[in-house]
């Protein structure tokens, strides 16, 4: 299944409430939080994710009420000190 990752700002938003919102991106539907990476300071979370398409991911985002400052599939991947593509 393709990956994605996406930018989002973060709006007074508390530790707890980040852990939440992570926790409530991994419990997935028709896309899949798989890494969450969040700065507390400048309100930013980056969000690797598993979707069948870049629509599905972006419908789901939508239905979850999530927006997103970019959104851009993952291709390529260093492995083993090559550049392969992502499977």
């Amino acid at each position: 299944m393709p990956r994605y990752l996406t930018q989002h700002t973060l709006a007074c938003l508390t530790r707890q409430g980040a852990e939440a919102l992570a926790k409530r991106l991994q419990a997935g539907g028709r896309a899949r939080a798989e890494r969450v990476l969040v700065n507390m300071l400048e309100g930013k979370m980056f969000v690797e994710f598993r979707a069948e398409s870049r629509e599905t991911l972006e419908g789901w985002l939508k239905t979850e009420g999530m927006h997103f400052d970019f959104l851009v599939r993952i291709e390529w991947e260093m492995h083993g000190g090559k550049l392969q593509p992502v499977e």
